[in-house]
Formats: C-alpha cells, sequence, structure tokens
C-alpha cells in the first residue's frame, strides 16, 4: 500500500512539474502546451514549454526499461524555432513507438513536432497554422537576413515534408498563401483537412492514440501484455 501511494504521488509531482506522466500501461506522456519557450525567458503570466525541460525527458524515456511507449500531446501556438525543431529531431530519432496528439491547436513550430511522431493523430476541431518564418523586433534589412531566415525556412520545410505524406510543393504554397489569414500570410488547418493533405497521419483523440501505442508494444514484445 505505501509503495502505491508514493508510486501515486510522483505522478502527481511529474503532472506538477512538468506536465508528464508515466502511465499503468507502460506509456509515458509528456504535454507541449502555450508558447514554447527558446533560450530567453518568456513573462510569467505567458503558459510556456521550456525546451530544457523536455529534451532530457525524451531522452530518458529512451533509456527507460519500465517506459515502452512515448504520447506526446500538443496544444500550442508555437514558438523559438530552435527550440521546437530540437525537440522535434529527438522525438523523429526515437527508437520506441511515437504518437503525438493535437488537441486545440498545433501552430507554426508546432507542425513539425505533431509530424516527428511515428503516427499522428489529431482531434477533428483542432487547428494547425502554417505560415513563413517571422522574427519580432528590430532587423537588419539586408540580403543576409533574408538569405538567413530563408535558410531557417528550408530547414523547417524539409523536416515536415520529410516526416509526412505532404509533399514540398502544397506545403510551401499553404505557406505563402495570402487569401486565408486577414493579417498575414499562411494557411489554416483543420482537423480533417490536415490529414487528407497528408500532414497528419489519421483523425483521432486519446483513445486512438493510445491503442496504436499498445498495438505496437504488443507486437514488439508479443509474449508481454502492456495493459
Amino acid at each position: 500500500m505505501d509503495e502505491e501511494k508514493s508510486s501515486d504521488q510522483k505522478r502527481r509531482d511529474e503532472i506538477s512539474d512538468m506536465g508528464s506522466v508515466t502511465t499503468g500501461a507502460r506509456i509515458h506522456c509528456i504535454t507541449i502546451v502555450g508558447q514554447i519557450e527558446g533560450h530567453q525567458v518568456l513573462q510569467d503570466d505567458t503558459k510556456t514549454t521550456k525546451y530544457e525541460h523536455v529534451l532530457p525527458q525524451l531522452a530518458a524515456v529512451e533509456e527507460a526499461e519500465d517506459i515502452d511507449g512515448l504520447l506526446i500531446m500538443l496544444n500550442t501556438m508555437g514558438g523559438d524555432i530552435e527550440a521546437g525543431l530540437a525537440i522535434a529531431e529527438l522525438i523523429a530519432t526515437m527508437t520506441k513507438p511515437v504518437a503525438s496528439l493535437v488537441l486545440g491547436g498545433g501552430h507554426s513550430i508546432g507542425v513539425p513536432l505533431a509530424v516527428a511522431a511515428k503516427r499522428s493523430f489529431i482531434a477533428p476541431s483542432a487547428a494547425m497554422t502554417i505560415h513563413p518564418v517571422r522574427l519580432t523586433g528590430v532587423v537588419i534589412g539586408s540580403p543576409q537576413t533574408y538569405h538567413y531566415f530563408s535558410r531557417i525556412q528550408e530547414r523547417i520545410v524539409r523536416f515536415v515534408t520529410g516526416n509526412s505524406r505532404i509533399s514540398r510543393e502544397q506545403f510551401v504554397s499553404m505557406m505563402m498563401n495570402t487569401g486565408e489569414l486577414a493579417n498575414d500570410v499562411g494557411t489554416v488547418l483543420y482537423g480533417e483537412e490536415a490529414v487528407s493533405c497528408g500532414l497528419i497521419d489519421r483523425i483521432g483523440g486519446l483513445s486512438d492514440a493510445l491503442g496504436w501505442l499498445h498495438r505496437q508494444i504488443r507486437e514488439k514484445c508479443p509474449g508481454e501484455d502492456p495493459g
């Protein structure tokens, strides 16, 4: 009984401190919410996901003998490009089954995070915004600046098209769409649209994502019952 209490308390602490928890079925859950914080600390009243918290969690999940799969739940407005790509690269190179579930929104740099998983799901009501690379603040208007932006954008395009079924031409066209957003360039996709264009694998919810993970774990370890 004491062990059960300590285990339950550990789960509560994980959720409170890091927004993550390992279920009884040996599946670890990580949430990526709000704005992805990069090298600069955001305001106290901004809901953020800190990349220095997520990166070591991913490494620990990959190495943990008592964890068989990973579920990443996304409801993010985007954020720091390099921090987001760093997380996405780790997710894409994990050997354990990884499922992503877009809930609410997976906007901007949240798009690479969603497609980085081995199987991606999106709720019917969820949305994803695709737009060109932007930078707030003072920018020196020079050819070198635009070339730098172009190279960053190319990194995102290659990652997304390399980890999903959407074509490069279609993804870039959505990025540069001028007819949908009132004050910006880009495209907003909702659940079915994100699946039909090949960006996300399937429409689904929590049970669908967990069901896929359970099947992958059973196939990998047929003699074990993950729950």
